[in-house]
Order: C-alpha cells, then structure tokens, then sequence
C-alpha cells in the first residue's frame, strides 16, 4: 500500500523495550518514517536481548513483536558530535517520541523548548512512567506496578484468591496507543496551526484511567466495586463464565432480548419465574441464578452451545493460548502473517488490528541495528569522510 496514512511523516523515537515501541509500531504500520535510536554503546533497545527466543545476535523474537517497519539509527545523543547529526534529523522531522524514564527528556534536550528553535512545528511526545511535572518524574516504573497501585489487579481474579495481574502488560499497549494517538492529534495540529508542543502520556496516568465506570461509581456513590466469581460483570447478570461438558464458556446476556434468548435455548421452567424476570431482579438473585446455570451449561459441550447460540447470545468460548491461535476464524480474519526475516524466512507474526481500504498493513521484520544510519547520514549531507570522524568520536 503505497499511500498509507501516515506517508511522509518523520518521526525520530527514542524508545526501547514494549509502551514506546508497541505505540510507534502502530505509526509505522500506518506509514510514518520511523527512526529508531540506538546508542552505539550499548547493545541498542534492550529487548533485542530479551529472551528466551533469539534470532541471532542481538535480535529476539520478543523485539521483532514491536518493530517492524522502522529504520535504526545508531546514534549518541549524549556526545557532541551525535547531537549535531540529531540536530539536522529533527530539522527534517514532525516529531520525536520517547519512552524514557520523566526526568530523562529535559536532561537530554528532546522537548519542545529545547527543539523548537530547530524546527517550530516538531511535536515532542513522552511517555513516562509516572510524568514529568511531579515527584515522581525520575522514578522507574513497569506495568505491574501501575495494575497494582492503580487498583487493576484488585479487580482482576477470584475473589477467594489474591489480586491478579493480567495475563499480558495491557498498560504498557494502553500507554502506547494512548501516547500513538496523542501524538498523532498534536501532529495535525502543528500541521494546521504551524506549531509543535509537547505531549506527555504516563503509564499510572493510563492504568488509573483504565479504572473508567467502577472509578464514577465510587467517586459520586462511594461503591467499591469488588472481584467476582467465574469473572463476573459487577453489575449486569448473567455476564460471567460457565463451565460445559469439556471447558468452558463466556456468556454475556446484557440485554432482555439476549435473556430471552438464553431462556428459550435452555428451556428450563425456572429461569421464567418472576425473581429472574429483569435486570435487578438477576442481580439480587445472582447467587441462585448461577447455580441453575452452571447445572444447565455443564449438561453440553462447548462447540454444542456455541452452535446453539451463534448469532443469538454473545458468547464466546474460553481457549488457551494454543487454542486462540489455532481458531481458524483468526486464519479466516488474516490476523497472522508470514513475515520474512534472514533467521527465519517463515517467520509468524500477528497482523496490525488495523485495516485501512479493507486491507491489512503488511509487517516487515524488524532491522538489525544500525542498519540504516549510513543512508541516513549521507541524506542529511554527512559525506563519508565526515562518517568516518562520526564512527571515530564514538557519535555513531
């Protein structure tokens, strides 16, 4: 696809590991040029060396998840010389985005204060930990420790059990494609407007806001809401998983319409009484409820229950891992695609969610490090000789 959204966008990230990288990746999908830093002292974005799956030195499976179809640049910001060559980059570019710790973007010269001089119009994205503007801008901070402060991991598990993490760092993609999307916003502003400005997106920031109705409940009616059994929805009945015959499945009767349509299928006689009969009556019986249901969908197996339901009740079957990616709807969908890469020409990957004229946006593997500095310096006028006393320097 060779007018992709984002065509012609330059856009310089210092990112490394998963928020930044997973954000940047749905801009590069979408077009955009994205140059990727990587110090020339160091090994480049530590996640090329995240394991357990390698695909020769200094690249893994875990850093080809999240960036494909960026350029590497091998570049010291923190020498003199490597600062020069960032200085005519960000001349050419619309923004710089970066994932570094909230004390970090000042220190090195990447926000907008210290960029628009060079360029008016660059937009500076950060994503942090915990922001820029407290006293909490120079701690560390990951994914689990945002689902534990921000109350996620007391909402996520059985209740007889402790709080539980999900499954996937969720606030770590949030973040990204909250801070993908702020960027992009503040791009066409600068485009229409003709200045840049800064855009700061946290990942506590996120993690909290993931908290969205439960959050409004508590803040204006003082509701704690709490975990419930089988993954329950707090306040919509029956929304929850049933065990069947060989697993299980997920049934989500949110409205009357998909309750009559549970009732016909089941044709129980007490599902009809009267303290079943509406949305508060389920609620303040959800106890008994329950229990005649886990007796009826424990009578079938799963694929008998998602045949008798298709298209009437939302309903879903719960798979493992190995069972999600061996659905054939997800082969159906084109959600995995084959993706060429000198360690593995049959290399997998999953597919951008996004579809643009109906298409899905075609992956290519992630680059070694480096890969594309010389092409880059020669575009931004470093002939040869001026690369040599680059790479002397220690700037590249």
């Amino acid at each position: 696809m060779a007018d992709l959204p984002l065509s012609g966008v330059r856009i310089i990230a210092v990112e490394q590991y998963g928020a930044g990288p997973y954000g940047s990746a749905y801009l590069a999908d979408m077009g955009a040029e994205i140059i990727k830093i990587e110090n020339p002292k160091t090994k480049g974005d530590i996640s090329r060396q995240t394991g357990p799956y390698f695909l020769g030195e200094n690249d893994s499976y875990f850093y080809q998840t999240f960036n494909g179809n960026k350029k590497s640049l091998s570049l010291n910001l923190k020498s003199e010389q490597g600062w020069q060559v960032f200085e005519r980059l960000v001349k050419s570019a619309d923004a710089v985005y970066n994932n570094l710790r909230g004390d970090q973007p000042a220190k090195l010269g990447i926000t907008y204060d210290h960029l628009k001089s060079i360029n008016p119009k660059i937009v500076c994205c950060h994503l942090s930990a915990y922001g820029r503007d407290n006293d909490r801008a120079s701690w560390p901070g990951y994914d689990y420790l945002m689902q534990a402060e921000a109350g996620l991991m007391s909402l996520t598990g059985e209740p007889e059990n402790g709080p539980n993490r999900f499954g996937v760092s969720m606030v770590d993609f949030m973040t990204g494609a909250v801070a993908a999307l702020g960027l992009t916003s503040a791009m066409l502003g600068a485009h229409r407007q003709g200045k840049g400005r800064d855009v700061d997106v946290s990942l506590f920031d996120v993690a909290l806001h993931q908290l969205t109705y439960p959050a409004t409940w508590y803040l204006n009616k003082g509701h704690v809401t709490e975990r419930m059994p089988h993954s329950a929805h707090p306040a919509t009945v029956p929304c929850q998983w049933y065990p069947t015959a060989d697993g299980h499945v997920f049934v989500m009767a949110m409205t009357d319409k998909f309750w009559q349509a549970l009732v016909d299928e089941i044709q129980d006689a007490r599902l009809s009484e009267a303290r079943f009969v509406g949305f508060a009556e389920r609620r303040d019986n959800r106890t008994e409820l329950n229990e005649i249901l886990d007796e009826c969908f424990s009578a079938r197996t799963t694929a008998q229950w998602l045949e008798a339901f298709q298209g009437r009740l939302p309903i879903a079957p719960i798979y493992d891992m190995a069972q999600a990616l061996t659905n054939p709807y997800i082969e159906q969908l084109g959600l995995k695609q084959q993706v060429s890469h000198s360690q593995n020409p049959q290399m997998q990957l999953l597919s951008n969610p996004i579809k643009i004229d109906g298409q899905r946006l075609q992956a290519n593997a992630a680059v070694a490090r480096g890969q594309d500095t010389q092409d880059l310096l020669e575009e931004l006028g470093f002939d040869r000789a001026a690369q040599r006393d680059l790479s002397d320097s220690g700037a590249i």
